[in-house]
């Protein structure tokens, strides 16, 4: 089934409670509320994905699918080198700034979101993370404790995507901010070297 707008209703549903799961968290984003954003009734969102469950599952699937796509190329290339774990952590916090709703996914759900739903984490993001912490092995120092490096660089690009740092005069720098992209580029590279003893 497609909409008038040309696009299938299954992706106008899964866009829609993306941005809300993101925006209200599993509890507050509705199903009526999903569909009333997709321009859809409940029936048609049910249809496609399910009840509200399937439809975070989905949801969350997606989001996973799209991060292994971005960080896949630097992953297949990496070589052990300072050089190529700065542009994996590039890559991440580059799909992060393009992609805040999906880094508000994850933090929502590392704060407890949806905890009834625990096969995500051992099927969609312990591979990816194992995967990512092996090549980083490869360029860490003997001391270095790599799987708690990566998360610590995941939990900061987070952070920055969707809280930001605070300037001067309160105001929240993050990703659309050129300069304080750059500030946060610089210093995530510092953490990498510090963490992962490069």
């Amino acid at each position: 089934m497609t909409s008038t707008s040309g696009r299938p209703a299954a992706e106008r549903i899964l866009d829609a409670a993306t941005l809300l799961f993101a925006e209200k968290g599993f509890e507050g984003a509705s199903t009526r509320l999903i569909a009333e954003a997709a321009g859809l009734n409940i029936a048609t969102v049910n249809y496609h994905l399910g009840g509200k469950r399937d439809l975070y599952l989905a949801v969350m699937e997606r989001a996973a699918e799209k991060e292994r796509r971005a960080l896949g190329e630097v992953m297949r290339t990496f070589t052990p080198t300072a050089e190529d774990a700065h542009r994996l952590a590039d890559r991440y916090l580059d799909f992060c700034v393009e992609h805040p709703e999906i880094a508000a996914l994850w933090l929502r759900r590392w704060l407890s979101d949806a905890e009834d739903v625990t096969s995500l984490e051992a099927e969609r993001v312990r591979p990816l993370v194992s995967r990512i912490v092996e090549l980083a092995r490869k360029a860490a120092g003997p001391e270095a404790d790599v799987e708690y490096a990566v998360w610590s660089v995941i939990w900061c690009v987070h952070g920055f995507v969707r809280g930001g740092v605070l300037d001067e005069k309160g105001r929240r720098r993050r990703g659309d901010d050129q300069a304080a992209l750059r500030r946060f580029r610089l210093t995530l590279h510092r953490l990498v070297d510090g963490l992962l003893e490069l």
